[in-house]
């Protein structure tokens, strides 16, 4: 009789990770004229909603194909045909966004066949909208991977060939609307044209009308989707991005092996030396040298760092979220003097310490976990004792828990105004990032001084 070896096995308690669909609904919301659907039960939207509502302070429309136990049972045909039509006759959407959830995915839902008899029947209707889905089930990946997947899906439904343009594809990553807003301005500062994989800057952080728009303005084009197979060249930031399944393709990729667009990948330009990175290769493919004003923004990030090197060499800290996130915000902290303890991700890639390790190059052993737990993260702080915990709004309650301050940066953050709105990326994030971190680090300082100094 063989012996069979036991395992420990334990549960997920609170995840460091959201849910796939809610990553793909997002991706879904930087397309012009785009609504998503969620195939699945009312609760999976219901939770995306509330979920993109409290981070973006905006209204966000996720429809729902509302499945009951009956769907369950014989498939969700029935109810994804009438939510299409639901959309369609409401919001006169140019594009619907179809994302899977775990019943679905459990039942085995063939979208490509469902959509392709949903097309035949409906196919003498004027205003039939175009159809793209992504399969998202939460038991697979996270909401990182789910935004990734339906970049991949958008490109590969659209991107059409033809002669190069004088174009930039970005894709930029899972940012914040304000990151999105900064590189698309020092894009256009090399004056070059661009098409980014996605823009919800304006849909999840929109001027106040007065009026409720069903679909707010903005985001990418589906012509600038479909142009997308004529760009001179791709830059895509990230460089673990959907490869929690290894052969996975990302966007750029699909565009370099079927269109032969050059494709540069590069970290998250959070920090000076990322920064850099990206302000090299847009004067590699458009042939311009960087404008002054941001040649002066990274002059006076160096003279900060300089400045504020005494308040952080030394300090030690804990890192969390979305796993390029955590590579970007450590490869800043080498920069600082910063020592990182721990870092987490929910993500599940097996990537995370192999590319900290040959991408940032830190001075010391970093503890690296992926698919970690808030309660593991938890459990480490109480032991390691960091000076600082830096990720989303997640970790207050260890934060608040053990004395110990949070940055609060990624997504979500839930209990701050702003989450939308905080610059993470090239020279002049860096340096609200920097001042944040520093500042943070000052405050606590001074807050458990017994004398309350004013005066540094």
């Amino acid at each position: 009789m063989k012996n069979i070896e036991e395992k420990t096995y334990t549960s997920t308690r609170n995840a460091c990770k959201v849910c796939t669909p809610l990553g793909a609904s997002i991706a879904f919301k930087g397309v012009a004229g785009c609504v998503p659907l969620i195939h699945g039960s009312q609760g999976c939207a219901t939770y995306i909603r509330r979920y993109l509502i409290s981070h973006y302070k905006e209204p966000v429309d996720i429809a729902s194909t509302n499945f009951t136990e009956e769907s369950a049972i014989f498939g969700g045909e029935a109810n994804l045909f009438t939510a299409l039509q639901n959309v369609s006759s409401q919001y006169k959407p140019e594009l619907i966004g179809i994302a899977t959830t775990c019943l679905s995915e459990t039942i085995g839902d063939d979208m490509q066949k469902l959509l392709h008899k949903y097309k035949e029947i409906y196919a003498r209707e004027t205003n039939l909208p175009a159809l793209v889905f992504v399969n998202t089930p939460s038991y697979s990946g996270t909401h990182t991977d789910g935004f990734h997947n339906a970049i991949h899906a958008l490109v590969k439904a659209f991107a059409c060939g033809g002669e190069v343009a004088d174009a930039l594809n970005l894709f930029p990553g899972f940012l914040s609307p304000a990151d999105i807003r900064h590189l698309r301005e020092i894009v256009s500062s090399f004056g070059i044209d661009q098409m980014l994989g996605v823009d919800y800057s304006d849909v999840l952080d929109n001027e106040h009308t007065g009026n409720y728009e069903k679909i707010p303005a903005g985001g990418t084009t589906l012509d600038e989707l479909k142009a997308m197979g004529a760009a001179k060249a791709s830059i895509e930031l990230g460089y673990i991005l959907n490869k929690f399944n290894p052969k996975a393709e990302t966007a750029g990729e699909y565009l370099e092996n079927n269109f032969s667009i050059p494709r540069i990948n590069l970290g998250l330009p959070i920090g000076i030396s990322e920064s850099d990175f990206f302000f090299n290769a847009l004067e590699t493919i458009t042939g311009k040298k960087t404008p002054g004003k941001y040649k002066k923004q990274r002059g006076r990030l160096v003279d900060s760092y300089i400045d504020g090197h005494k308040h952080l060499f030394g300090k030690r800290a804990v890192v969390y979220g979305e796993e390029d996130f955590v590579v970007g915000m450590v490869a800043f902290l080498e920069e600082l003097g910063i020592e990182t303890i721990l870092c987490a991700s929910g993500g599940n890639s097996g990537l995370l310490k192999k590319v900290i390790d040959e991408q940032v190059l830190p001075r010391n052993e970093i503890p690296v976990h992926d698919n970690y737990d808030f309660e593991d993260i938890a459990e480490a702080c109480a032991q390691l004792k960091p000076d600082l915990l830096i990720g989303n709004s997640k970790g207050y309650y260890i934060s608040r828990k053990l004395g110990i301050p949070l940055v609060r940066v990624g997504f979500p953050i839930h209990d701050r105004m702003g989450g939308q709105r905080i610059l993470h990326v090239g020279y002049e994030g860096t340096q609200q990032l920097f001042d944040l971190i520093t500042n943070t680090l000052i405050e606590y300082k001074q807050d458990h001084s017994p004398v309350g100094y004013k005066y540094m």
